[in-house]
């Protein structure tokens, strides 16, 4: 192997790390979420965060006030009441210590209000009522070999344009790269 082959190895090899420590961040927010966990997203988020949900919902600014939101008597009650946030699998655009990540996020929760049917081998359940769906837009610093999360704007999936754009730009990124390769 040449010391070329080597350095190419080597960087395709770093991409993969970087990849997968930003699928495992972005996939620990489900269940820190889902268990209120305020030291978990203080732990990923930078002192200057911003979580912007769109026009329509209160955001934040600042870690603390970024974690505060899973503490909130409401998210807690959301919680007992059978919360879930369930993710697709993120696009990611790597470059360098920066990185966009482009998912979705479903918010479903246990439908108390519907009949308990039974599910052949799967038990009785009144089943899963999807609350809302959102594109999420993570915007990620590498910091102290660490990703940590710089911005993350979430909006409804509801056809208007601000979402769509948003699915644009990550999937743009996409093709962009794979076309200069």
């Amino acid at each position: 192997m040449t010391d070329s082959d080597a350095a190419g190895l080597e960087a395709r090899l770093k991409i993969v790390e970087d990849k997968l420590a930003i699928y495992e961040l972005i996939a620990s927010h489900p269940p820190s979420a889902d268990t209120g966990s305020a030291d978990y997203t203080s732990s990923v988020y930078l002192e200057d965060g911003v979580f912007d949900r769109g026009p329509t919902l209160d955001g934040a600014t600042g870690v603390e006030n970024i974690a505060a939101f899973t503490l909130r008597p409401a998210h807690e009650q959301a919680i007992r009441d059978g919360l879930a946030h369930f993710a697709g699998l993120p696009l990611i655009d790597l470059d360098g210590d920066h990185a966009v990540v482009t998912s979705y996020l479903m918010i479903i929760h246990l439908d108390h209000e519907a009949s308990s049917r039974e599910l052949p081998n799967h038990g009785a359940s009144q089943g899963y009522r999807i609350h809302r769906v959102v594109v999420n837009r993570w915007e990620l610093e590498r910091r102290n070999r660490r990703w940590m999360i710089a911005k993350r704007t979430l909006l409804p999936v509801d056809g208007s344009e601000p979402p769509l754009e948003l699915l644009r730009r990550g999937l743009g990124a996409i093709i962009n790269k794979a076309a200069s390769k």
